[in-house]
């Protein structure tokens, strides 16, 4: 089991790269620099990169909406060039708040989309020729809808990898099976072991029935929240509005994903009573209603011996890499947590 986490520079990035450096040094596996709508990931995985020797360095996530699939590929092959083969390049759809609300980019057919991304970028990294006609990308771009100059070219430099990792952020059905068929990993959301197959196992198998054995195994990115020791009960209530945020408040009645996956889990009612206390504006009632039972699956926090066994059952549903947010309130907290669980997942 690989362990990961997604980096928080909030405080600072300055004090982010020099943390990374300790959490390198601490058995850390690979960081995810996350792109919602602050500061772009990309220059800050070109930092570390210089910052770090063995550290696995990812994007978490790429839009596949704002970047022309091209972009996106020559951008994957810089940072895996500057970080000499270590680059994952993870992407997403993200959501139309974002896409319309921020970027002011329609948020349309992201399934299709993806997938002619992927097959774009990985001409681009085998240094094809790029040439493609899809429903949403054409390239070259045909004469009647330019100037007609365009013409099919291959990228000058030679990547480091010709296959770049790709990590798809995906949570519906149709989102996982296509993850499935052409990714090398998966990074789900709210990960319970026990019922997962029940949320995603039918999406997996279909997809994975297409997939090109040339690809490997699916890798899977769970994301829980880590709190190791016999005092950290009490850390579970710091993660119930984080929960109540996505089960609540990400989309209207009907069109939330992460309603839809607690519902799935099982959580029918107390899901819907999360939405309505959470759209009313009623945030500490909705984290209050969030079920104990959700809170523990998808966290590993407890004693030693009892992650322990959590992360056996991450492992024994198909997990490979845990993608933790260390519960800790400063860098040195964050590093004794990863090394610690590091030392549970060896």
């Amino acid at each position: 089991m690989r362990v990961g986490m997604t980096l928080n520079y909030s405080g600072g990035f300055a004090e982010t790269a020099a943390e990374v450096a300790d959490l390198e040094r601490a058995g850390l596996d690979i960081a995810f620099v996350p792109e919602a709508y602050s500061f772009d990931a990309v220059s800050q995985l070109g930092f570390l990169a210089a910052r770090t020797t063995r550290l696995e360095l990812a994007s978490g996530i790429l839009q596949i909406y704002t970047r022309t699939p091209t972009l996106t590929a020559m951008t994957a092959a810089g940072l895996d060039y500057v970080s000499d083969g270590r680059f994952t390049l993870g992407l997403g759809a993200s959501g139309p708040q974002v896409i319309e609300g921020f970027h002011g980019v329609k948020y349309d057919a992201p399934l299709g989309r993806t997938r002619e991304i992927i097959d774009i970028c990985r001409q681009v990294w085998r240094r094809e020729k790029v040439q493609h006609q899809g429903k949403k990308y054409r390239i070259p771009l045909p004469a009647d809808e330019g100037t007609g100059l365009g013409k099919p070219l291959k990228l000058i430099n030679h990547p480091v990898r010709e296959r770049i990792p790709i990590v798809l952020a995906a949570l519906g059905p149709k989102n996982v099976e296509l993850t499935a068929e052409l990714a090398e990993g998966w990074q789900p959301i709210f990960f319970y072991p026990e019922r997962a197959q029940d949320a995603w196992g039918d999406a997996l198998a279909a997809g994975k029935a297409k997939r090109d054995p040339s690809l490997g195994e699916l890798e899977v990115y769970a994301g829980p929240a880590v709190a190791i020791g016999d005092d950290v009960d009490h850390m579970h209530d710091w993660v119930r509005p984080h929960l109540a945020l996505y089960i609540g408040g990400m989309g209207a009645k009907g069109k939330n994903f992460y309603n839809t996956l607690a519902t799935t889990y099982g959580f029918g009612k107390e899901a819907e009573l999360v939405q309505d206390l959470y759209l009313a504006g009623k945030k500490e009632e909705a984290a209050a209603a969030i079920p104990d039972e959700l809170v523990r699956a998808v966290n590993l926090i407890g004693p030693e011996s009892y992650v322990r066994e959590r992360v056996a059952a991450f492992a024994e549903a198909g997990v490979t890499t845990l993608n933790v947010a260390p519960m800790a309130a400063d860098a040195a907290g964050r590093v004794a947590l990863i090394e610690k669980l590091r030392g549970i997942c060896d």
